[in-house]
């Protein structure tokens, strides 16, 4: 083995530590930058090593300047559409990104895969399994990651099934495992291959089609899973460890964040797959909930209620985040402080649209990250809070879901209900993705403050402001 053999396995090794530290750091949101940092630190040393190897006197055999210039204006173009998608995207619209993230990703390693077999068929039965699982995860997870950033961006809210769906998908899936077993026993058919892709690029698509908006967060945090399974495969299939460190990271832990996302949710994940639970918000209304009348409020009395009490928790949702109403959220939080109000953040493990999405959202806006509270944690805390603030935040809040038989029965809610006093800034009685109204709207304690997120939480703001200062 060259020096510069043993040079490239000390930074591949080097880059996966890299990757394993970064992603412990990413357990807190005091950590997390620094994590996300030092992962990319560590990619840039994998690919620096992996350059290398490349033009090392073994692989510059097969490289001339047609694919070095191919190599090095795909970095180029990957790398600045990257650094622009990064710059550039809205927090609302980052679950559509990292969706397309888990696509180009799932996608990638298929074609390596792909590759591979059309160069030299006549694989290795250990390679040939990597090979098969490697482009039917990564098939399933391009075109499942495609449709979920299409429904997400609201191409396609609605769950859509149709007579036969099931047995559509039970068909191309077993075309795919079909297929697949016959490669991996040894048959050399390009054939064969193309119908093992199509299979699973089309099993990716029955798989989303019928999943609903309410399930989406885990559905997004399971492709990411199929994505570094598909990165890990991909890794074996090329004899490269720092791919299958990375990818059996990616995997794992996308693994058990699915797990926990789904138990959030009382559901199991062959249920939500299966499932199609959530139609997208539908109109009505503002004036007659279920199960008896709403009661509305004017801006001064919200801010006077929230000025003068004690303890107010502030409960965000994807509403929050489609008005991009973080800021004014944190400003509102800052205000009630400055008046000696103890200020908390309720966050539910599925709000928004993306596992994390309200952390997120709210660390951007420099929340304190001290303040935010998971649902375990801060729904003992509701029956001391003297006002809730609900900021578009639906189905997780409703208390329909401790009685059996309706679409939220038995989901984990934040007991928002407990408060003393509820108020609820949302634009209109529309329900949210689980296609129910919510109950709490009714409740005696409830008010509701019928605005748009962002004006309403700077309306708050002026009005406390002006009125004690």
């Amino acid at each position: 083995m060259s020096k510069v053999e043993i040079g490239i396995r000390f930074a591949s090794l080097f880059g996966a530590a890299c990757f394993v530290l970064g992603l412990h750091f990413m357990n807190s949101p005091a950590t997390a930058r620094r994590g996300n940092q030092l992962s990319a630190f560590g990619m840039l040393v994998a690919v620096v090593a992996v350059l290398i190897g490349v033009g090392d006197s073994q692989g510059a055999a097969h490289m001339n300047a047609t694919r070095w210039g191919v190599l090095l204006a795909g970095t180029l173009i990957g790398g600045a559409y990257g650094l622009y998608s990064a710059r550039t995207v809205q927090m609302t619209n980052m679950p559509q990104l990292v969706s397309l993230f888990n696509a180009v990703g799932g996608g990638a390693a298929a074609l390596i895969a792909v590759t591979e077999y059309h160069l030299d068929p006549h694989v290795l039965a250990g390679t040939a399994t990597a090979t098969v699982l490697d482009i039917v995860i990564g098939g399933v997870t391009f075109s499942g990651s495609v449709l979920a950033a299409a429904k997400l961006q609201g191409y396609l809210s609605k769950p859509v099934s149709f007579a036969g769906s099931r047995l559509a998908s039970g068909v191309v899936a077993l075309a795919a495992v079909g297929g697949g077993v016959w490669i991996v026993a040894g048959a050399h058919n390009q054939l064969v291959l193309l119908g093992v892709v199509i299979a699973a690029v089309l099993f990716g698509v029955l798989m989303v089609l019928p999943i609903g908006g309410a399930d989406m967060p885990v559905v997004i945090s399971l492709l990411n899973a199929f994505t570094g399974t598909a990165v890990a495969m991909a890794g074996f299939v090329l004899g490269n460890v720092i791919l299958v460190i990375a990818g059996a990271l990616v995997g794992a832990s996308g693994g058990i964040l699915t797990k926990l996302m789904a138990s959030a949710m009382n559901r199991s994940v062959l249920n939500i797959i299966a499932g199609g639970f959530g139609t997208g918000a539908v109109g009505t209304a503002a004036v007659e909930g279920a199960g008896g009348p709403v009661k509305s409020i004017a801006v001064d009395d919200a801010a006077l209620q929230m000025a003068y009490a004690s303890k107010v928790i502030i409960v965000p949702g994807y509403g929050l985040a489609a008005a991009q109403a973080q800021h004014e959220c944190r400003e509102l939080g800052e205000v009630l402080e400055a008046r000696g109000v103890e200020v908390s953040y309720a966050i539910h493990p599925v709000a928004g649209r993306m596992p994390g999405h309200m952390n997120v959202l709210l660390a951007e806006a420099n929340v304190p990250y001290d303040q935010l509270k998971e649902m375990d944690e801060i729904n003992s805390e509701f029956d001391r809070a003297d006002v809730a603030l609900v900021v578009g935040a639906n189905d997780v809040t409703n208390p329909a879901a401790r009685r059996p038989g309706n679409a939220v029965s038995g989901m984990p809610i934040l007991d928002v209900d407990h408060a003393k006093s509820i108020i609820v800034v949302k634009r209109s009685m529309a329900s949210g993705y689980a296609g129910i109204d919510n109950e709490l709207y009714t409740d005696p304690k409830t008010s509701m403050f019928f605005t748009d997120a962002k004006k309403g939480l700077a309306s708050l703001v002026t009005a406390t402001k002006t009125l004690v200062g």
